[in-house]
């Protein structure tokens, strides 16, 4: 078990990690450990280098945004859940592919390999949600709706939530639509 004070020192770290990433890509773990105010040595024990620290930051905002579901479901309606949620998807990969020149091939394998299947868990618990009070068609797939979160996150950022009002408009059950479940393809996409 992790002690209460280390894990203090960690979120401190990811803290200023995160705040000085935003404010500047280069800044240096030196830079980071006076922010977080812990000694060299204390974050080089947590994240022993960049890399690692990068990956502990995106993480961590996977995390959160997918135990996030369950208190959005209590306080909106499926399809403003989705919405809200989305946003908050959107803006993470757009944080994670900006820190994009700090990872390597393999760490941007890894975040696919560690995030892929929670994320999808968190779209279907959404979609399904929708389906089950009828303000998301039946056929809605989280596989081919995290493909579509794709072209928000890569378009302007002014763009971003009339294209999800669209998307959104598209999950819209149609009067007299037969659902169609057939089994297509899925193509797995990185958040």
């Amino acid at each position: 078990m992790v002690r209460s004070d280390a894990r203090e020192n960690r979120d401190r770290i990811l803290a200023a990690a995160r705040q000085a990433f935003a404010e500047d890509a280069d800044t240096s773990m030196n830079q980071i450990a006076q922010r977080a105010g812990v000694g060299p040595g204390t974050l080089y024990r947590n994240y022993p280098n960049r890399e690692a620290l990068v990956l502990a930051i995106y993480q961590d905002e996977v995390d959160r945004l997918t135990g996030s579901v369950p208190e959005l479901l209590a306080m909106l309606g499926p399809r403003e859940a989705l919405r809200h949620w989305t946003v908050e998807l959107v803006s993470a990969m757009r944080k994670k592919h900006g820190l994009g020149d700090a990872l390597s091939p393999g760490a941007h394998r890894t975040i696919t390999e560690n995030t892929y299947g929670p994320v999808i868990a968190a779209i279907t618990r959404l979609l399904d949600a929708g389906k089950r009070d009828g303000t998301i068609r039946d056929d809605a797939d989280p596989g081919d709706f995290l493909q579509f979160t794709g072209a928000l996150w890569r378009s302007a950022p002014e763009r971003s939530r009339p294209m999800l009002s669209l998307i959104l408009d598209g999950l819209t059950p149609q009067t007299g639509e037969v659902s169609d479940k057939s089994d297509r393809p899925r193509h797995p996409s990185s958040p």
